[in-house]
């Protein structure tokens, strides 16, 4: 597969928006008190799929991390008191986490700002990420 300039520019373009994205969301956690890690778990867990039970393993599983940084992770976040583990009741060697109130409250807080971002920039993001999809149609189509 070749790549014309336009490719290049349409990727380079997406990565820029995303990277955009991320940089405010990276700011927007900690002007919240969180770092941007402890904001992602904080979202990985209230966001998981019903029928997915939050453990350790399915959190390291989508921050894509090891499994020893999520125990590191969830520790600050249970001393900080937005998360709390609970014993699997199904599976006793399972230890399952869930946000407190105060962990709920602040992922709100960060989930209702970060929605309004999308809502401004989202429409470039989508923009550029077009871009590359159709780029990317016309390269496989030739």
């Amino acid at each position: 597969m070749s790549l014309a300039s336009q490719d290049y520019r349409d990727l380079a373009e997406f990565r820029f928006q995303l990277r955009q994205f991320l940089y405010f969301s990276e700011v927007v956690a900690r002007n919240h008190g969180l770092e941007p890690q402890q904001h992602q778990a904080l979202l990985a867990i209230k966001g998981l799929p019903p029928g997915i039970a939050p453990t350790i393993g399915e959190l390291a599983s989508r921050l894509l991390l090891r499994h020893h940084s999520v125990v590191e992770l969830t520790d600050r976040l249970e001393i900080a008191g937005f998360i709390r583990r609970k014993k699997d009741k199904d599976d006793r060697r399972h230890i399952l986490i869930y946000l407190t109130p105060r962990g709920a409250a602040r992922l709100r807080s960060l989930s209702v700002a970060h929605r309004e971002e999308l809502a401004v920039k989202g429409p470039e993001l989508v923009r550029a990420l077009q871009s590359v999809v159709r780029g990317t149609r016309k390269s496989c189509e030739a």
